[in-house]
């Protein structure tokens, strides 16, 4: 078999945080009766006239600067025309030769190799309705998402020099994920891909490795989960190198993705920019942007996630892998930094990752939306610090914390969980043990020394747990050595 080269084009839909739509009033939300959020504007009624949405350009230059973008100061809308049923207008207002923000980059790691993935556009548009198939064939819409202010965002194929393409399945899911988490850092979208705010088409086509001519692309159409993007371009990297080896032509088509059969399948001919009949859409005026005001908001956009965690690998000493897990959220990320502040900043990543995250994961809550707070993460690794509790006893007293939203010391106290170092009281204990264990201590001093283990188990079965591990550690080797 030849060797073969995939190459893939992403376009990403996200619907913007707005409170209303693009080009009216109508409020914006997920969900509820349908048809409910509409007017003449959102539904298209003849003689209803459109007015661009403020909100909506400021979050979406927010987001093209993010992207490390050049801005069109001046740019305006065209209509792309097609006939759909959950397109009442029978046209889409966008965005066609002036987009608002055009050759951009946004950086990815797959397998340890940084890439800077070339981003052609960013541009504005407006949603459409949702259709909902009935069996028998008959459909209903729901125009409640129709106007909805959306973004598109599309790579650049093939890359301007110094930038790179998406070149695997691993690279395409990578590509989406850093993607959401920037756009959510900066509060553009929620971007709930199980709620259609974010939704990817990646275009897909494979070539001769020896070859530099790019092969027929196919785009697949909605995919909505990281899983799904990541399965689909795989499938179809394969279909594509599979049907070129048995001498087949590639047909530039739409496919959608059935997740029940794991493959793709065709849904209609692609069609080119010429069929969609761009023209200057005459009821909306020029948009003109100061280019001061657009420097504001560039300053205002803050570190952003890859920066963040390069900084936590610098400045905190933390492995890459955990780096990665406390930066995915900026609320997390925020989090942790206001208790590496002030604490051990591996100890801290290592409990905030292993100890707090698994009982937020297990509720399936955010660390925001927990009864635990900075502070007391800060109290329960100084209280373990300092002995007045030994870990996994800091562990029991955590998740009660967690629970109840009690602060560590009063449950140490309320339970009676204080740590006991005093040597007296555990050489005691001690001897008491050993003396009842005459055969295990002989075989220990015999060599061996795996009971080591089961004697500090007795011992601290014998003090519920209380016993300082190093003082019953340094205390029993002291004794076996008599």
């Amino acid at each position: 078999m030849r060797e073969y080269k995939p190459t893939i084009g992403m376009e990403v839909h996200i619907e913007l945080q707005t409170k209303t739509k693009m080009f009216c009033g109508c409020k914006v939300d997920f969900g509820g009766a349908p048809n409910t959020r509409c007017c003449p504007v959102c539904i298209g009624l003849p003689g209803a006239l459109p007015v661009v949405n403020k909100t909506a350009i400021d979050t979406m230059l927010k987001a093209a600067l993010a992207l490390n973008c050049s801005i069109n100061y001046e740019n305006y809308f065209h209509r792309k025309n097609y006939y759909y049923p959950d397109l009442p207008k029978n046209f889409q207002t966008s965005q066609y030769d002036c987009p608002l923000g055009y050759n951009g980059y946004l950086e990815i790691s797959v397998g340890g190799k940084t890439k800077k993935i070339d981003i052609l556009r960013v541009h504005m548009e407006e949603d459409t309705g949702k259709l909902l198939h009935l069996e028998g064939g008959k459909s209903l819409i729901d125009y409640n998402r129709s106007g909805t202010p959306l973004m598109e965002i599309v790579t650049q194929v093939p890359a301007r020099p110094g930038y790179d393409i998406i070149e695997s399945a691993e690279e395409a899911r990578e590509y989406v994920q850093r993607l959401r988490q920037l756009l959510v850092y900066i509060g553009v979208s929620d971007c709930k891909m199980e709620e259609g705010s974010m939704r990817c088409e990646p275009n897909i086509s494979v070539r001769p490795a020896d070859s530099e001519k790019l092969g027929t692309k196919t785009e697949l159409k909605n995919l909505n989960s990281f899983r799904v993007v990541y399965l689909s371009s795989d499938y179809e990297i394969k279909r594509q190198i599979m049907a070129l080896e048995m001498g087949e032509k590639i047909t530039q088509e739409t496919r959608r993705w059935d997740d029940n059969k794991g493959e793709t399948t065709v849904m209609r001919t692609k069609e080119s920019a010429q069929e969609y009949r761009y023209f200057p859409e005459p009821d909306l005026c020029p948009i003109v942007l100061d280019k001061e005001y657009c420097e504001e908001v560039r300053k205002s956009i803050g570190e952003r996630p890859i920066e963040k965690e390069r900084r936590f690998i610098s400045q905190y000493g933390l492995p890459e892998a955990d780096a990665q897990v406390l930066t995915d959220d900026k609320e997390l990320a925020d989090f942790y930094e206001e208790v590496a502040g002030k604490c051990d900043a591996k100890k801290a990543a290592n409990w905030i990752m292993t100890e707090l995250l698994k009982l937020t994961n297990a509720e399936n809550i955010s660390v925001k939306d927990s009864k635990i707070k900075a502070e007391d993460v800060i109290d329960i690794l100084t209280l373990i610090d300092k002995g007045t509790v030994n870990r996994n006893t800091g562990k029991v007293v955590f998740e009660e914390m967690f629970n109840t939203g009690k602060k560590a010391m009063d449950i140490i106290k309320e339970k009676g969980l204080e740590q006991v170092s005093d040597t007296g009281a555990i050489e005691s204990a001690i001897e008491g043990i050993l003396a009842g264990l005459p055969n295990e201590v002989a075989r220990y001093k015999a060599g061996e020394e795996k009971l080591m283990g089961f004697f500090t188990g007795q011992i601290m079965r014998q003090m519920k747990g209380k016993a300082n591990p190093q003082v019953v550690a340094q205390i029993l080797k002291k004794k076996l050595s008599e």
